[in-house]
């Protein structure tokens, strides 16, 4: 059993700390909101992830993993202390650092013996030596610590399998025995372990989001040419899934990647590019195109429609993507805001996201289920792919629609089926001529 004090109590420092308390570690999650480790402390997650609810509290009856406010008591007697805090994006497009800053310097301020400070926040290439520097100077006295940085791979949605079942942990450092130490704390995981030294660990978390970012983007601007030459994206998607060099992952074509990782990773990593004067070109790329895979959608409406102002259109989804209720970056509340700023009356649900969505964008109304959504509306549009709306009554949802219009932005529905059932259907690559009518599959 190892002592860890984890800093951040969001997704990747509750979903850290929970699992490594479910390992049989003694695990302090530490955080500065007073009132969310105060509701932690009564069993109120402060984020929706499935399973984790029910692991953090057996950890806790356990009396593996209690939560705190002060560094003082989360450091006592620690081994490790690992930064999980937020690096949100900055006016231009970096990583604002400020968090990782606070955190590193209040660890400085308050230990007392040797510690080994583990970087999983998603961090620009060479925060991991800031951090050192940092520590280094803020210290009352000098004390013995290491740096290792260990990126994050987490989904959110399936966090804990994730953690529990990684492809790879990639660690980096400087010093070999602090590197070997963290190691030893994953190894209980069975996956391959990736030593290297502190940059190319934070590339590698940069460059797999990116790659990941640019697949999505890819499959999104071939559904587009999909739609004019009268092609299929899900078939071509799985054409192109078989070939081993190429795999079936992150080929949904849909409305974009949103969430707190993609968006704002692959900015981070162009702007560093830009300030060590180089251009970016394939990732200014890849956000443009995600950037227009919104509009996308909002064009299909227009296209049905004509004008906007005065329609009342409903969202199936608000959350970035389904078994979360994450909305940053959500393309559901970019195109909410469109439609709103259209003149159009706005309707909502979404199983997990309504309270965000409500605090964000007030102006939409929320439905207590996808029924009242559909209910006198001119158009439905699916953008989050929640099991729940898979198997709804689409009769029931045609009767109550004022035309029935919908917008698949997910791909969950299959063509044919819709039309038969009376509606004038619109997916994402799904076979529209250079018209942009769709194609039936006996065509």
């Amino acid at each position: 059993m190892k002592k860890i004090c984890v800093i951040g109590t969001g997704y990747v420092g509750l979903v850290t700390g929970t699992c490594f308390a479910d390992l049989g570690n003694q695990v302090t999650a530490l955080d500065v909101n007073e009132e969310k480790i105060r509701d932690l402390q009564n069993g109120i997650m402060p984020i929706y992830e499935p399973g984790l609810a029910e692991m953090v509290e057996r950890n806790v009856r356990a009396g593996r993993l209690s939560f705190t406010t002060s560094y003082k008591e989360g450091l006592k007697d620690a081994e490790f202390a690992f930064i999980c805090v937020g690096t949100p994006e900055g006016v231009d497009g970096e990583a604002d650092l400020r968090y990782v800053r606070a955190a590193a310097e209040s660890i400085a301020e308050n230990m007392d013996h040797p510690l080994i400070v583990v970087n999983k926040s998603t961090v620009p290439v060479g925060t991991g030596d800031w951090v050192a520097d940092i520590i280094a100077s803020k210290q009352p006295k000098p004390i013995d610590f290491a740096v290792v940085s260990c990126p994050e791979f987490l989904r959110e949605g399936v966090a804990i399998s994730d953690f529990m079942h990684p492809d790879r942990t990639v660690l980096g450092s400087t010093n070999p025995r602090a590197m070997e130490a963290v190691a030893q704390l994953f190894l209980p995981l069975r996956a391959p372990i990736m030593m290297t030294d502190l940059r190319t660990a934070e590339m590698i978390k940069y460059a797999s989001n990116a790659f990941l970012a640019t697949k999505i983007s890819f499959i999104n601007e071939i559904s587009i040419i999909c739609e004019k030459l009268g092609a299929d994206v899900i078939e071509v998607a799985q054409g192109m899934g078989f070939d081993k060099r190429i795999g079936p992952h992150f080929l949904q074509a849909g409305v974009g990647y949103g969430g707190s990782c993609f968006p704002k990773d692959v900015k981070a990593l162009a702007y560093m590019a830009q300030t060590h004067g180089m251009h970016p070109q394939l990732l200014t790329s890849v956000m443009e195109i995600n950037e227009f895979q919104r509009r996308h959608v909002a064009l299909k409406l227009h296209d049905l429609l004509g004008e906007i102002q005065g329609k009342t259109i409903g969202l199936l989804g608000l959350a970035f993507k389904e078994n979360t209720d994450d909305i940053r970056e959500s393309p559901a509340l970019a195109i909410a805001r469109h439609l709103l700023e259209q003149g159009a009356h706005v309707k909502a649900y979404d199983p997990e996201a309504m309270e965000n969505s409500r605090r964000a964008v007030p102006e939409i109304e929320m439905c207590p289920d996808a029924y009242k959504v559909a209910e006198n509306a001119d158009a439905l549009v699916v953008v989050t792919p929640w099991n729940e709306f898979k198997q709804l009554d689409m009769v029931r949802v045609r009767d109550s629609m004022k035309q029935p219009i919908l917008v698949d932005g997910r791909n969950i529905y299959e063509p044919d089926t819709m039309k038969s059932l009376g509606f004038i259907y619109r997916g994402v690559g799904r076979g529209y001529d250079g018209n942009g009518i769709e194609r039936s599959a006996a065509d």
